[in-house]
């Protein structure tokens, strides 16, 4: 039997996890949830956990859910929204497809847990602006984690409106817990592992080694592979590796489901010829569709926006591959043309989505990741 959310959180104190008194503040609430589901209560309210990166929410949510004796489901919202999508495709004609969506989910499941959830995409806004209400209808218990409030949920959008249904569902029937404490959980000591290298102009590159040096004596090939309707050029890939150019995985017209597959098939994933992030000097192109754009959000009036830059979507599909391999525990090595706190501007368009992305690659580099 697993430990309840309080009592892993006190093992892992004694195994020298640092006191957080907002942490604790959120396991306290996840306590009293998990004592209602297992009480078999009704009217459970649901938990929306926010705050910075590297505060512990995913950590959280895993010891919360695997402390349930109820059925319940814990995806990445990514994961979720792909798997909605693909059911709202197959009920296409039907009546209250929506409500057929619920209806199964309720059918299967008492909780569901939603990791790292961020709104970028005017589709999702408006399945969204009800399919929130629905669950909550159907006694469905939501925990979400977000590095954003609710009344911050896709800031700025196209049509924003059509997600204000949502954001009240969420605020009716959540509690809303901030855990903006002080401590990065990431960034406490353990054993170095690296995963990402700075190339020299002038020096030949590691990733041929590191390839060799993972996959041994299995065979490889530099063959495209085909990524749903897409072929991807790439330098070697082998049954357990996969190894790319940035310009191949991240300046190629892929989005999020792409970089899922790509997880389903590879045990590690290896990106060469990473550039420094920042090149203003270009037309700024349309957003990629499926990854993330939350710039913070800024009072209105006379102000002065992030820069953006040509290399935005490139940027935006890096978020979006990193975030992946970082909820799957599929490690990511980089070779780079800078350091990695020189990778993309402090005061770039995409700067405080990248934050959470540089305290990922920042744990990636420990023995522990993967």
């Amino acid at each position: 039997m697993n430990p309840t959310p309080i009592d892993a959180y006190r093992q892992a104190l004694q195994r020298g996890f640092v006191e957080d008194l907002a942490q604790l503040k959120a396991i306290e609430q996840l306590q009293v949830c998990y004592e209602a589901l297992s009480a078999g209560r009704s009217g459970i309210p649901g938990l929306y956990l926010w705050g910075p990166v590297g505060r512990g929410k995913t950590w959280m949510m895993n010891r919360f859910q695997e402390s349930l004796s109820v059925p319940v489901r814990r995806q990445h919202f990514h994961h979720f929204m792909r798997w909605v999508h693909k059911r709202l495709f197959e009920l296409t004609g039907q009546r209250e497809p929506l409500g057929q969506v619920a209806d199964e989910l309720a059918a299967e499941l008492r909780v569901l847990c939603l990791d790292e959830l961020f709104i970028n995409d005017i589709g999702d806004a408006m399945i969204l602006g009800r399919l929130f209400q629905v669950l909550f209808d159907r006694g469905i218990v939501l925990v979400l984690t977000s590095n954003s409030p609710p009344d911050e949920l896709y800031a700025g959008g196209h049509h924003r409106d059509r997600l204000l249904p949502a954001i009240e569902a969420i605020k009716a029937n959540m509690k809303v817990i901030d855990i903006s404490g002080p401590v990065d959980h990431r960034l406490h000591p353990g054993e170095h592992q690296q995963r990402y290298w700075v190339r020299p102009e002038s020096a030949e590159g590691r990733m041929a080694e590191v390839f060799d040096g993972i996959n041994g004596s299995e065979p490889f090939s530099d063959e495209p592979l085909r990524v749903g309707s897409r072929s991807l050029t790439l330098k070697r890939r082998s049954k357990m590796l996969l190894w790319c150019t940035y310009d191949q995985l991240c300046e190629a017209p892929l989005w999020a489901n792409d970089y899922i597959e790509l997880c389903d098939r590879f045990d590690a994933i290896l990106v060469s010829d990473v550039p420094c992030m920042n090149d203003d000097e270009a037309p700024v192109p349309d957003i990629a569709r499926g990854t993330e754009d939350a710039p913070r959000q800024v009072e209105t009036g006379d102000r002065k926006m992030p820069q953006r830059s040509r290399r935005d979507n490139g940027v935006r599909r890096f978020i979006a591959l990193v975030d992946e391999c970082y909820d799957r525990g599929v490690p990511l090595y980089i070779e780079a043309a800078v350091e990695l706190d020189a990778l993309y501007p402090q005061d770039g368009y995409l700067a405080f989505s990248f934050q959470r992305t540089y305290s990922r690659l920042k744990e990636m580099q420990l023995r522990r990741f993967g």
